[in-house]
């Protein structure tokens, strides 16, 4: 049987129909060009983009990359806020603001924070909000300075005069040179009355350290160091202090007020 469409009278009835079907493929074809081309725009623009937030934010010069995940600051919402009972809308404006100093301070200062970009803008919100009784901060073990600045400016945000104390201990590695800490620490702004943040080489295990930052007692304690510097935190810790650890054992003195990303926040008691 020949096929209807070889039939010229079926052609001549159908033609009208065909019109109409090419018309509406042309149409079609043209639509889904034209988005195929707008999407090729986009995607070209989010290569841009991501190749210059790439060159800010990657793991060159760092312990890790600075692009954190909706679900990783979700994660970090909800663990600063059962540690400091604070409201999780407050919580995340910290962690975005505690985000954006490191971003610039890593940007501006020499060298790196240590440090995941969780643990260290878990530290950056978690720290004021627990409001330390005083503004006297002392971090032990400090690599380059630059988390010591970002916290000054994270305390001050908040409204607490803040002074450095910072031990310099480079943890068997290599030690960084005076200049640039302190020019990193300068990032951070000063003291009201111009004082300059205190600087000293060493670690606690020695008695000259001990000596030097034995002088008062401190409202925020920073422990990057060994065993020894957290069984000398507790001494120098004012009541009521803030203490971040890392992974060491919590001394006695110390209240565990929980865990923020890699860190242990402590109480110190009265």
């Amino acid at each position: 049987m020949p096929s209807l469409l070889s039939n010229r009278l079926a052609k001549r009835v159908l033609k009208p129909a065909f019109a109409l079907v090419e018309q509406r493929l042309e149409r079609a074809t043209t639509a889904l060009q034209s988005d195929l081309d707008a999407l090729h725009h986009e995607v070209a623009d989010l290569r841009r983009q991501s190749y210059g937030l790439g060159l800010l934010l990657d793991r060159a010069g760092r312990d890790g990359d600075r692009m954190p995940t909706a679900t990783q600051v979700d994660t970090l919402v909800r663990e600063v806020a059962a540690v400091t009972g604070e409201r999780g809308e407050r919580v995340r404006h910290d962690i975005t603001v505690a985000y954006r100093h490191l971003v610039a301070l890593e940007a501006l200062g020499a060298g790196g924070l240590g440090g995941s970009v969780s643990d260290v803008c878990g530290r950056l919100a978690t720290v004021p909000l627990l409001a330390p009784p005083n503004g006297e901060v002392l971090e032990l073990g400090t690599r380059h300075g630059l988390f010591a600045a970002a916290l000054r400016r994270m305390l001050q945000r908040g409204g607490l005069d803040t002074r450095l104390t910072v031990v310099v201990d480079p943890l068997g590695g290599p030690p960084a040179r005076e200049d640039v800490v302190r020019g990193n620490l300068a990032l951070g702004g000063g003291h009201p009355a111009g004082d300059a943040a205190r600087l000293v080489r060493g670690s606690l295990a020695e008695a000259a350290v001990r000596d030097e930052v034995g002088d008062r007692r401190y409202g925020v304690i920073v422990v990057n160091g060994d065993g020894h510097d957290v069984a000398a935190a507790r001494e120098l810790a004012a009541p009521g202090a803030v203490v971040v650890l890392g992974d060491q054992p919590r001394p006695a003195g110390l209240t565990g007020l929980g865990r923020v990303a890699d860190s242990v926040y402590c109480r110190a008691e009265a």
